[in-house]
């Protein structure tokens, strides 16, 4: 059994017309390099799918949600219009950014997929990951001018050699038609591991540490923008990042993660 996207439609249908070529070609691309679950390697139907197994242990984020930070609710608020329902945090502490959405929880079932990514040279699933955003993030999309990734620092992305967020970003911005700004922001501070640290922590950990660079500030001012990360934690990093757009003119910042952590009681 095989399961395709979440969120509806397969990433890549079966189209009706497609040419007797491209099935003969797709026909002998699958029998040298047979397609492989994006999460444990079990051999599915199509490309950039998850086999049944992996895509039932993922927990989707859906409606109920904090409609500023996208933390699911357990159970519906009730409220009219749903839109209004925030959470605890949101509520306590308005975050920079205007809204965050994720497509799914980080948690045993998706951390195998998300580490895959970003440690373990998975780069070839970012291209249905970014269907998954497309998805995930529609409302966002629709009034967003551009995407921005998560920037690493210069001594972090030479040792990584790729940026996850970056793949992330360019990986939407084909699924959603979106322009993007791959560096506009940048890290000017090799922050250490945000690990485990408490959100306070997390917060001081990337004070100061992102700047729109110079020769971008245009490109930035007046803009909607929406960032794109691989998990949101605590928020500090996207956080950080939304203040520097926002004070060099964005006209506001959402952000849309891969996934994103739920602590019980959160909300």
């Amino acid at each position: 059994m095989t399961v395709g996207l979440p969120f509806g439609a397969p990433l890549r249908p079966r189209a009706a017309g497609r040419s007797l070529l491209g099935r003969l070609g797709r026909l002998a691309l699958d029998t040298l390099l047979p397609p492989r679950c994006l999460m444990c390697e079990a051999t599915v139907e199509e490309q950039n799918q998850l086999c049944g197994a992996c895509w039932g242990r993922i927990r989707y984020v859906s409606e109920p949600m904090c409609a500023c930070c996208g933390l699911p609710f357990a159970f519906d608020t009730g409220l009219e219009p749903a839109a209004a329902a925030l959470c605890a945090g949101c509520i306590r502490e308005p975050p920079r950014f205007r809204k965050a959405r994720a497509v799914m929880v980080y948690d045993d079932g998706s951390r195998e997929a998300v580490l895959a990514l970003k440690h373990g040279d998975r780069t070839d699933a970012a291209p249905a990951y970014g269907g998954w955003l497309a998805r995930a993030g529609a409302e966002l999309l629709a009034e967003a001018d551009c995407l921005m990734p998560v920037p690493l620092h210069p001594a972090r992305l030479f040792r990584r050699r790729y940026n996850q967020s970056a793949l992330l970003a360019h990986a939407l911005g084909r699924a959603a038609g979106r322009p993007v700004l791959a560096d506009a922001l940048q890290r000017t501070r090799n922050t250490s591991s945000q690990g485990t640290r408490s959100r306070v922590a997390r917060l001081a950990n990337v004070q100061g540490a992102f700047a729109v660079r110079p020769a971008r500030q245009a490109q930035v001012r007046d803009r909607r923008i929406l960032l794109v990360d691989d998990v949101l934690t605590t928020g500090a990093t996207v956080e950080a990042c939304a203040a520097v757009l926002l004070r060099a003119g964005a006209v506001h910042v959402d952000v849309l993660t891969l996934a994103r952590v739920v602590r019980e009681g959160a909300a």
